[in-house]
Order: C-alpha cells, then structure tokens, then sequence
C-alpha cells in the first residue's frame, strides 16, 4: 500500500510537498480515523504532550484557541497550536511558543511522515501528524488542537484530549456533518473523553451533545449554568464556579468566545493569576476576525489604487462564511455605523459549497454596496453567480441593493477602493479564501 514519492525529500520546497499532500488521496476529505491512527500508532504521536486541549465548534474555535495560548503562554508555560485553514501561508497552521516555523523544518516533518506511513492519507491527516511530530520533538507542556472538521472523525481526535472545548454549534459542512443541529452536537460531541472535562460555549446545546457527554460520564461546564459573562459599557464580568472576574478589558476578539476560554482555564490545572488573565485580554488578536488594517499596511495597496493614504476608507476584513458569523458580523456592523456616517462597500467572495443565502441576508439591511467576487478552484464560485444569489434574496425580502460583479479579488477590492472616500468603510469578507488573497496583495 505504501506509495511513497521518491521526487520529494526533506530538502524540496514547501510548495511542493504541499503540492504533493493535495493530490496524494483519492478523496480531499475522507473522514475516518483509521488510516490516520495506525501511522500515529506507529511513530508514537499519540501523547504529543502531557497536556492537551481540543477545541471543536462552528464558529469561534480560532479566536478561542489563541486566548488560551496567549494565556498560556503569559503563564508560562511552553506551548504549541495546530489550527487551520490557513489565510496566506502552511506555516500558519503550526505554532511553537508563538512563533511559525521556517519551511524547512515542515518538510523534513513530512519526509519523516511520508517515510514511515503505511497508506494514503489526505492532506489534513498528513498535516495533523506533521504537526504532533513537531510538538513532541518541541518537548511541549501543553498543546492546543483545532478541530478541522466535525470532531468524532477529526483526524485531530486520534490524540485523547485532557480538556475538550465546544464554542458553538451551528450549521455548516451539511454534506459532511448532517443537517440539522442535533446530528452535528453528536459530531463535534466526539472529542468528549471519559471523566474529563468538557467546556460548552454554546448556549443553545442540542439534547444529543447532552446524553452522549452523561454516557461518558463527562464534567460538563456549560454556558449560562456552570459559567456565564455579562458586558457592560466598557467592560466586562465573567462569573464561573468559584471565580468572579469584574471590570475585564473589552478585546478584539467576541466576548462568546474570550468566554469560552476562560470557562476552560478554570478547569485547568494549573495555577493562572488574574493579572495574566488580564494582560492576556488586552494582548489578544487574531488576524481577520473583524479586524480593521492599520494604515501602515495598506501603504503598497494604497499605492496599487493611485490614493493617497490620507483619503483611504477604513477596511475591515472578516473570515466568517456562514450564517452564525455573518450575524455577528452584521451586529459589529451596525455599531459602527451609529457612530459613522459613510457608506459600507462589501467586498464579497463565498465557495459554493457555503449557505450564501443564509451568510448574506444578515448583512442586506447594513450594506450600501456589493462587490460579488470569483473565487477560483473547485469550490470556487464567480462573483456574477453570486451577484445573481444576491439579487435574489434581495427581491425575495424587497430590499433594493446596488451589486457588481469583478473577477478577482483584487479588482473588487480596488473598484470599491475607487468609489470610497475616507469616511467609508470596506468589509473584505465571506470566506478564508477571499481575505487570504487580499492579505497577499498587501
């Protein structure tokens, strides 16, 4: 079974190794762990460290994961993080003590991995046990693991976490998942292990999660009856078990989320004082969630528009592709035209493999102006397709909306860039695909 590629050593080019991993399955996602557990079995990946978080959701499990690792981190202790997709590079996916690792380091981890394996494996599986190999050559504390997809049959839930987080629970990957919210609480309910803590930010929990986390006999610490957070004007309280936390700092990330996290620090057992709770809150971000671009990157791309910097709209650019984070999207928003009188130009791209209707209606009421974008690949989509998505919502709910479409990223961006004046704003959004190009340009 073994197929191993000759061509490749640990000294090619990350891109094509990358190359390599994306045409090496039959399939792109093939759920299933037994592929990839016998491989990790094999080179001893499966206790990558003495500690272990997985985190699962909908929405909200990037920006949930990198508090707990800069609350780690604050703390103290070494820690590593495996999240995906990635917006513009590999290296991304994998941090060490906060930093990315050179390419070289990731292609002698998938010669080591393409040496030993026994079979196929996708990209996400082949990438998953890059990562563990790297953890635990790292001699880590603690690592932090993303799930991909779902969560029973992650190829991130071969490793038996000490805590597992869920964030939310919406609908999403239908093809994959199921379609309604009681079939996928089962699914990401997976990465529950016997007699260990399970962290549910979702406030809403599908009875299935519910019966299958008692089955295992779980600790559950559920939102709104072990934990709960309020927000005030400039500020917020975070209230759990045996701790109550006032007056903390608003951050960059949803407050569900920031949450969420602290929900799980408390459940961890180490000792982390408040003044790095603290301090962690105020250092926290994550690039492209609700982000607005500090005038300073934009300097090239200002130049590529012939503008001065000093006319530039604000831009702002936002991940979110479905409906639970357009939503969101859409209250942010709405704030922010209280206070601001400018228009809002969308620069919107969405695979089409994505609920478009459900990801667009929320922000039909908010937006003064589309640009509908091509994403290209196989589950791209051109933007005439998606302008025409939005036309008709648009006519199904009587709003009347000024769309064009543009077939790239880039020129959608510019032409909204030409039509804005400084006291605009331009939301780049609706898919990692459509702000990891953006991000490029700059």
């Amino acid at each position: 079974m073994h197929n191993s590629n000759n061509s490749l050593t640990a000294t090619s080019p990350l891109a094509q190794w990358l190359s390599y991993l994306e045409n090496s399955h039959f399939k792109a996602i093939d759920l299933g762990l037994e592929r990839i557990k016998s491989v990790a079995e094999r080179l001893d990946l499966l206790t990558p460290a003495p500690f272990v978080i997985t985190v699962g959701g909908t929405n909200g499990k990037g920006t949930t994961c990198r508090l707990l690792e800069t609350i780690l981190l604050n703390a103290g202790y070494r820690v590593g993080v495996y999240s995906s997709p990635h917006l513009i590079r590999y290296n991304e996916r994998v941090r060490i003590q906060n930093q990315e690792l050179l390419d070289e380091v990731h292609t002698a981890s998938f010669a080591f991995i393409e040496e030993h394996k026994t079979q196929s494996l996708t990209y996400f599986e082949f990438s998953t046990l890059s990562a563990l190999h790297l953890f635990k050559q790292a001699q880590l504390d603690i690592i932090i693991l993303e799930v991909g997809l779902g969560g029973r049959l992650d190829a991130t839930n071969i490793i038996d976490s000490d805590v597992a987080v869920i964030t939310s629970i919406d609908i999403d990957h239908i093809d994959f998942l199921g379609s309604d919210r009681e079939q996928i609480g089962f699914e990401k309910a997976g990465i529950f292990r016997t007699n260990k803590p399970a962290i549910i930010g979702e406030p809403n929990i599908p009875q299935k999660l519910i019966n299958y986390a008692k089955s295992l006999e779980c600790k559950t610490v559920c939102r709104d009856i072990d934990w709960k957070f309020v927000a005030n004007e400039n500020s917020w309280d975070w209230i759990g078990q045996n701790v109550r936390l006032e007056n903390l700092p608003l951050c960059q990330i949803p407050l569900a989320n920031a949450a969420t996290a602290l929900a799980t620090i408390e459940q961890l057992p180490f000792s982390i004082s408040e003044v790095t709770l603290r301090q962690s809150l105020q250092e926290v971000e994550l690039v492209g969630r609700f982000q607005t671009l500090k005038p300073e990157l934009l300097t090239h791309f200002a130049q590529l528009c012939d503008k001065d910097l000093l006319d530039f709209p604000r831009i702002i650019i936002d991940v979110g592709h479905n409906p639970h984070a357009a939503n969101y999207l859409a209250e942010k928003l709405t704030a922010l035209k209280d206070q601001n009188h400018g228009k809002i130009i969308a620069v919107c791209g969405i695979l089409k493999d994505k609920d478009a209707q459900g990801v667009l209606s929320p922000l039909l009421p908010i937006v003064d102006e589309w640009q509908c974008v091509t994403l290209t690949g196989y589950r791209g989509q051109t933007g005439e397709a998606l302008s025409v998505t939005l036309q008709q919502i648009a006519r199904s709910t009587n709003y009347n909306i000024v769309a064009n479409s543009e077939n790239s990223v880039e020129s959608g961006v510019k032409s909204a860039v030409k039509k804005a004046d400084k006291n605009d704003i331009i939301l780049v959004f609706g898919s990692f695909h459509t702000v990891g190009e953006f991000l490029q340009l700059l």
